[in-house]
């Protein structure tokens, strides 16, 4: 039986400059394009249109690119650094454009720091954020401690131990992605669209 493949976008989670997370969400984005059963695209915040003036779901008229994406999404991944023990602004301001386009899918959150607990305060700070938008978070967290260590000057991955990691993560998305892209298909919810 061919089953439609699964769409999971990823969103980086911070504008700041010489961020080191972007060459965690790229790395995260090769795999999940290079996987048989995911369709995704990498949605950066620097490219949303979150003016400084405005905030919440009126935004989400000027960003339909990303609207678009997590309406047909069965699961997100978020790719956030801590900083000062939280996730940046940049990343809230993000997620805090749409509400019910999230509810009843995956979410699983990829943590990144420069020191060595790997966003793992961020990362817990999330979870009562995406919970309150509607997703469901799986167990398994991706965290990338001193991530300024862990790729060369081209971006290219220097410990290949976390290819294993990243193999768990998005095995655990995927079932939930599946599991809960079945739920929205066929059983009744005033949250379904």
């Amino acid at each position: 039986m061919h089953q439609e493949k699964l769409f999971i976008p990823i969103l980086l989670g911070t504008v700041r400059q010489g961020r080191a997370s972007e060459n965690v969400a790229k790395l995260i984005y090769e795999r999940v394009k290079a996987h048989q059963e995911i369709e995704t695209k990498l949605f950066d915040p620097k490219d949303m249109d979150l003016p400084m003036n405005d905030e919440g779901q009126e935004l989400k008229v000027k960003n339909p690119d990303y609207r678009d994406a997590i309406i047909k999404s069965d699961g997100l991944i978020i790719v956030t650094p801590e900083y000062n023990h939280g996730y940046p602004g940049s990343l809230k301001r993000a997620l805090d454009i749409l509400l019910r386009e999230y509810a009843h899918k995956a979410v699983g959150i990829c943590g990144v720091s420069s020191g060595g607990f790997g966003g793992v305060r961020a990362v817990e700070m999330l979870l009562n954020v995406v919970r309150e938008l509607g997703l469901t978070a799986i167990s398994t967290d991706l965290y990338f401690p001193k991530a300024g260590e862990l790729f060369d000057k081209d971006g290219e991955l220097l410990d290949e131990s976390y290819n294993d990691r990243i193999d768990d993560f998005l095995e655990e998305l995927i079932w939930m992605a599946k599991a809960l892209r079945y739920g929205r298909n066929n059983i009744s919810s005033k949250f379904n669209h």
